[in-house]
């Protein structure tokens, strides 16, 4: 631990920020502790009603009477004044010099009080000191004070102090005896207050360092987002004149080198759009304040997805589709859904061989709906099975058609599920496949659903 705040405040940079935190605690504390010394004290009055004769026989019985009276009368001020000071604070969000006065006076109060109630009660020094060790070790441990407010919180006590023992005529040898073991006790105080305080300095700076921290890794994240889709919405232009121009040139008879030339443009911007789109994809859904959703039926939006990708597939890679629940509602955003949908199908098509099968399985539970794609082609390395979510991961293959990978594509599916509320896990074994599942939580509309069903089997039954 930072010993340096034994003898120094903090730096000029917190020191304010800090004593608005301590004073707050502060406050808090002196709320506490004056409620409880006060029921304390009530409770000793109620015990002098309750059993007079045995009380007021007791050795010094006037002297305890008073102190406890005057205990009953300061200590609510306190209460009231640290309640005042606390809503004070939660107006204004800032310590007052009058808050740090209010806490100095009830920790002096406190362990004058202490040290009053044995020492003149009993007339015994030595008496007093056990209870003045425990005062003050509960202002160290309670209370959080600056350098120069516990050098005074010293000298007023030692003050304090001898003047007791001169007040009770305490003989020369017995007074620097006390005078000794008072020395001893405050130096114990000093020590363990400055070595909470910096305890407490410490955990403040470091979380503030922390938030300094996350907000700067915040403002890179927004304005690595920024570029990155100002970069991407930029590019977009000229890939888009470069396909026209290819798309011109095919209006004329050309040879077949050339329509091969034409085709590989074409296909270079098609994917260079498709990585365009990812990368907006990526920079937009970070920032998205916003996500619309709206109440689906699974069974019939992942039929006519499976129904586009067996079209464009013909028949190369059979993509098949199966429900066990009929129907299933879920509150999705249906283009960026359909997104994740396609992602996973187009990940499963990639590394599958032709005339292999690619399975969409839809199932709901109580509360969970369940959505799984598996593909039964080349499996994934266990080494980077972990980092296939991440963005940019070096976990992006080529397909087995040559098909190349962003390492963009599964952690936006990723993304957009945990913006559903939902989850996404893999499970995979090189050479047998790899499996994509997709917890999502089920709609409200979907207790309609359950409910509809029995009465429409019922009425079948009855036909």
């Amino acid at each position: 631990m930072n010993t340096r705040f034994f003898f120094n405040n903090l730096p000029l940079r917190y020191r304010a920020q800090y004593r608005d935190y301590y004073t707050y605690q502060n406050l808090i504390a002196v709320r506490a502790a004056s409620m409880i010394f006060l029921v304390l004290n009530v409770i000793i009055r109620v015990l002098y009603l309750v059993f007079p004769v045995s009380l007021t026989k007791a050795q010094n019985f006037p002297e305890f009477n008073f102190s406890n009276w005057i205990f009953i009368i300061v200590t609510p001020i306190f209460l009231i004044s640290s309640n005042l000071s606390i809503l004070n604070f939660k107006t204004k969000k800032k310590a007052t010099p009058g808050m740090a006065m209010l806490v100095f006076l009830f920790a002096l109060y406190i362990i004058v009080c202490g040290m009053y109630s044995s020492f003149i009660a009993t007339s015994d020094p030595s008496n007093a000191l056990t209870l003045y060790l425990i005062a003050l070790c509960l202002i160290s441990v309670i209370f959080v004070f600056e350098y120069y407010e516990t050098v005074f919180l010293l000298v007023s006590i030692e003050l304090f102090f001898t003047s007791l023992l001169i007040y009770s005529q305490t003989p020369a040898t017995d007074m620097l005896y006390n005078q000794l073991i008072s020395a001893i006790l405050l130096s114990a105080f000093y020590f363990t207050s400055r070595y909470f305080f910096t305890y407490k300095a410490n955990y403040y700076l470091q979380v503030n360092e922390i938030r300094e921290k996350n907000a700067e890794i915040e403002k890179a994240g927004e304005f690595k987002n920024q570029v990155l889709g100002m970069v991407a919405h930029d590019l977009r232009n000229p890939i888009a004149a470069v396909e026209s121009i290819a798309m011109m040139m095919e209006l004329d008879d050309v040879d077949e080198e050339t329509q091969d030339n034409i085709n590989m443009m074409k296909a270079s911007c098609a994917k260079a759009r498709s990585i365009i789109g990812d990368l907006l994809e990526a920079a937009r859904d970070e920032n998205i304040a916003i996500f619309e959703t709206r109440n689906t039926e699974l069974n019939q939006m992942l039929t006519s997805t499976v129904s586009d990708w067996r079209l464009q597939q013909n028949n190369k890679v059979n993509v098949v589709f199966s429900s066990s629940a009929n129907p299933v509602f879920a509150e999705i955003n249906h283009e960026k859904f359909h997104r994740v949908i396609d992602n996973l199908i187009s990940n499963a098509v990639k590394f599958s061989k032709d005339r292999d099968r690619v399975d969409v399985r839809l199932s709901q539970q109580s509360d969970s709906i369940t959505i799984e794609v598996q593909d039964y082609g080349l499996g994934i390395p266990a080494n980077i099975l972990p980092e296939i979510f991440n963005r940019f991961s070096k976990a992006g293959r080529t397909g087995l058609r040559g098909e190349k990978s962003t390492g963009l594509g599964l952690s936006i599916v990723r993304q957009i599920v945990e913006k559903h509320k939902g989850t996404i896990t893999v499970t995979s074994a090189e050479g047998a496949g790899s499996t994509f599942t997709i917890k999502l939580p089920v709609a409200g509309a979907m207790a309609l659903g359950d409910l509809l069903k029995p009465s429409s089997n019922g009425a079948k039954q009855m036909a």
